[in-house]
Formats: C-alpha cells, structure tokens, sequence
C-alpha cells in the first residue's frame, strides 16, 4: 500500500483529501503547515506530498525546498495544491523542485487520476530513461530522443506521450487522457487531443501511437 502525505492548513480540506483518497486503497497521512510536512516526510518516506501552497510557519515552496535540499530523505514526488492561477507561482513550485501542479478546486474523478498519473512516475533522483528501442523518454529531464537525435516536445505534448507510454498497450480514452492531461485548466475543444496526437505523429512517426477507433489511444512498443 502506497503511502500519501496530505499537506494544507485548512482542516475541511485535509477531511475531504483524506476520504476521497482513502477508498481508493491509499494509506494517508496529514500534515498542517510545511514544516509539519518536512518533519512527517523524514518520518513517514511518503511515495507522494500533496501540498497546499499558502500555509502558514512554512509556505509549500519553503517546505519543498526543505524536501529536496535534505539529503537524508527518501525523495518522494511533490505536487502542489492551490487556487493561484499565475504562471508565477507554477514557475516558483517547478523551480523548488515540485514535481507537478494540481489547481484548486479539486474534483475528486481529476484528483484521483492525477494521483494515479504520479504515482507511475520514478521517484525523482531515481528516474531512469525509459527506453523503448529507438525511442527514449526520460521524465526527470523532459527530454525526449529518436534514434539518439533529440525530440523538441512542448509541455502538452510530452505530458500525453508520457502518459500513453507508461503503460504500453492500455488503451486510455479520450475522457482519461483530458482529465489527466489537461484538468481542470481552460476549456479546450473537443479536437485538442487530435491537433497534439497528430503533432506527436509528425515528430516520431506513426508506428507509436495507434488510435482505437471510437475509444482512444494506445501506445505501441516497437
């Protein structure tokens, strides 16, 4: 059983986090503030820190610097919570060492796919480049290479190839690849997920990627 690390000051949300996430067979714990959160994640190795941003005593910035600055701690993958939209704040997380961004408020089917998502995601500090023949994906880096020349992806796209990869062969449809993909972020049109398919077919070819007609995408190890 995996374990997750809850972080956020308001008590409501920590109740709603915890059941929600509970019945999915998670072993959860909580946390009040970011020190709090540094403190039970030296104590508790958490596989995943889901953190509110704006908290008192320790902000969840501060707190994830703590994290990834203390050597001792078996790194977990961190995502932060919040209901800040600015590009800032999701640029101050990833430069902290946040793993991922998650924006309130949460919708417990997003919440549960997103933690999903992560949690098939390398530990950071252990990932490994996942090498597929002549394509490697390497998720601690971003970085994608096709016959050893480098792929040039955009945030989107990678995250969708990301995602198809890390389980060869299931098909995700079109609804699992939107909310794990995209969110809760802006409405986009229904062909959102073509125009980045075909985009990612333009870069690497057409054998990785295969449609299921009606249902989805799938991705093929060659």
């Amino acid at each position: 059983m995996q374990t997750i690390l809850l972080v956020d000051d308001e008590q409501d949300v920590l109740d709603f986090l915890t059941y929600t996430i509970q019945k999915e067979g998670y072993r959860v714990f909580t946390a009040r503030n970011g020190k709090e959160a540094v403190d039970k994640t030296i104590e508790l190795s958490p596989k995943l820190v889901l953190m509110d941003l704006m908290m008192p005593i320790m902000d969840g910035i501060e707190a994830c610097i703590a994290i990834r600055n203390n050597t001792s701690i078996s790194q977990p993958i961190i995502s932060l919570l919040t209901s800040r939209s600015e590009d800032y704040s999701q640029i101050a997380g990833f430069d902290a060492g946040a793993d991922d961004y998650i924006a309130k408020p949460i919708r417990p089917r997003l919440l549960l796919s997103k933690i999903n998502a992560l949690l098939r995601r390398p530990i950071s500090g252990e990932a490994q480049p996942e090498q597929d023949g002549r394509l490697h994906i390497d998720r601690s880096s971003y970085l994608v290479r096709l016959d050893n020349e480098r792929i040039e992806l955009p945030k989107k796209e990678f995250e969708l190839l990301e995602l198809l990869a890390s389980r060869p062969g299931k098909v995700f449809t079109r609804d699992q690849i939107m909310s794990i993909v995209w969110g809760n972020e802006a409405i986009v049109g229904e062909r959102t997920i073509d125009v980045h398919i075909r985009k990612l077919r333009e870069k690497l070819g057409n054998d990785y990627i295969r449609t299921v007609k009606g249902v989805g995408y799938t991705y093929n190890t060659i």
